[in-house]
Formats: C-alpha cells, structure tokens, sequence
C-alpha cells in the first residue's frame, strides 16, 4: 500500500473529528439559546396580556352579535 493513501486516510479521520465536534459544540449553543429564549418567554407578560385582550374582544364580539342577549341579561340581573 502506498504511503500516500494512509495519509490521506488519516487526514480523512481527523478532519471527520473536528468536523463532528465543531457541530456538537454547535448544537448545543443553538440548544442553550433556545432554552434561554423559551425561559424568557414564560417569564414574559406578554401571553397573559395577549389572553385578557382576547377574550375581551370575544367578549364584545358576542356582545355585538348579540345585543338582545345583553340587554335581556342586563334586565335581570336588575
């Protein structure tokens, strides 16, 4: 076998490891960031404000839709 080749192979293998490794050390960057990003996320109030606006405008939309059912409501709660 030629001399050659063996290099070749073993450049081959260390390139493969290097490569596989800068990727790991990749993947778990991006796994960090969006651990971080997905924690930052909950804490934020932005989904319970999102919720309340929601169901405010579901609320005046049945409103609209149905004014009749408001005032009848309205009457007897009086």
């Amino acid at each position: 076998m030629n001399n050659q080749y063996i290099r070749r192979e073993v450049f081959c293998c260390e390139t493969c490891h290097e490569l596989k490794s800068f990727w790991e050390k990749e993947i778990s960057k991006q796994t960090c960031y969006r651990e971080l990003e997905e924690d930052r996320r909950g804490r934020s109030a932005l989904r319970k404000l999102r919720e309340e606006w929601k169901q405010r405008l579901e609320k005046r939309l049945r409103m609209l839709d149905n004014p009749d059912d408001e005032e009848k409501q309205e009457n007897t709660v009086s």
